[in-house]
């Protein structure tokens, strides 16, 4: 196998789904791209009710099928309020932390179809003229988005068609270095959405004959706890979630290899599903970590909360600084990708 090709494959969409914004609720663009690249891969994919991507990919029909989930809802904001100075006000979308997007630059999506821009600034932001900038939390009651247009009261905003509930998407700013650093906004959990396509693209051009049914469901609402409730086959009696695995104090895994979570905030994972997860790695001879998760809980988790009867999985890529600016590695990735070729077998 040629594992560089299928690395390159997995870059290439991860940058381009990392392109399209996507927020949780605002996901029919970045389903759409993933619906064509199923099919430019020679499959039929589906979308679910929800706006996820519903995709079988192969294996024989042996009654006990696994489902593999990744998720394409990023974090983001929606207006909650026009100010009088005509900047807005944010709700966060799912977890993303102030702190974190202060200074960003961002999208605005208006109902109508309108876009602008605007960055995401602390109130009175000239440190050469507020007193008490390096003292102010940052707290989206203290945030603002300063729009990119002549505005200067709450109606010059109206004016240009902005109402509350609109969406507000931060820029990734993605980049790959030559030393194999993949940095981005999102990559919770974009990167292995491109995992699971270049694991798709593996199982049709190597022709594999996967040992039982595997099905891969792109969600869209995980970030916002309920992305994997729904829409499981009834032949289906493992969920492996495909989503970053934590690095960071007190934990051992480091961005160039492939997390299995053995617990995280929700409770222990299936514990027969996780030691074949660990003998996998080993035979291959992979770059892994066994970590316990302290602030998390994914799709797999989800599927049992909705009174699913299955077991659970998770691993991932290792993510450096979640839900801020992100960062993995290419060994990381490879080693994902390389154990769900493993664990397939």
């Amino acid at each position: 196998m040629d594992t560089e090709k299928y690395f390159d494959y997995i870059l290439s969409e991860t940058q381009k789904i990392l392109a399209i914004d996507s927020p949780s609720g605002f996901t029919r663009n970045v389903a759409d791209y993933v619906l064509s690249a199923y099919r430019a891969l020679g499959y039929e994919p589906v979308q679910t009710v929800k706006g996820g991507v519903f995709c079988e990919i192969g294996g024989a029909d042996t009654k006990d099928a696994l489902l593999m989930e990744a998720h394409i809802d990023t974090l983001g904001a929606m207006v909650s309020e026009i100010r009088p100075n005509g900047y807005l006000a944010l709700s966060p979308i799912g977890g993303m932390n102030a702190n974190n997007a202060e200074a960003e630059n961002c999208t605005i999506y208006t109902r109508d179809g309108r876009t602008y821009t605007g960055t995401f600034q602390l109130q009175n932001a000239s440190i050469h003229v507020n007193g008490d900038y390096d003292s102010t939390k940052r707290t989206y009651e203290n945030m603002e988005v300063v729009l990119d247009e002549m505005v200067s009261s709450k109606e010059d905003t109206l004016a240009l068609g902005i109402l509350p509930g609109d969406i507000v998407c931060f820029d990734p700013r993605t980049t790959y270095t030559k030393s194999g650093y993949i940095k981005s906004r999102f990559l919770d959990d974009k990167l292995s959405v491109g995992i699971l396509l270049g694991f798709a693209k593996y199982v049709k051009e190597e022709q594999i004959a996967l040992p039982r049914k595997v099905y891969q469901h792109i969600t869209v609402y995980e970030e916002v706890g309920h992305g994997g409730a729904a829409s499981i086959p009834s032949d289906v009696t493992e969920v492996l979630s495909v989503d970053m695995g934590c690095v960071g104090d007190g934990l051992t895994c480091r961005e160039h290899q492939v997390s299995i979570c053995a617990k995280d905030s929700r409770g222990p994972y299936n514990y027969d599903v996780v030691s074949g997860l660990i003998a996998a790695a080993k035979r291959k001879n992979l770059d892994f970590a066994v970590d316990i998760y302290p602030h998390y809980g994914s799709d797999a988790d989800v599927a049992l909360t909705a009174g699913y009867d299955v077991k659970h999985g998770l691993i991932g890529s290792g993510v450096y600084a979640s839900h801020g600016y992100e960062r993995s590695h290419k060994d990381g990735v490879i080693n994902t990708f390389l154990l769900l070729t493993e664990y397939l077998k």
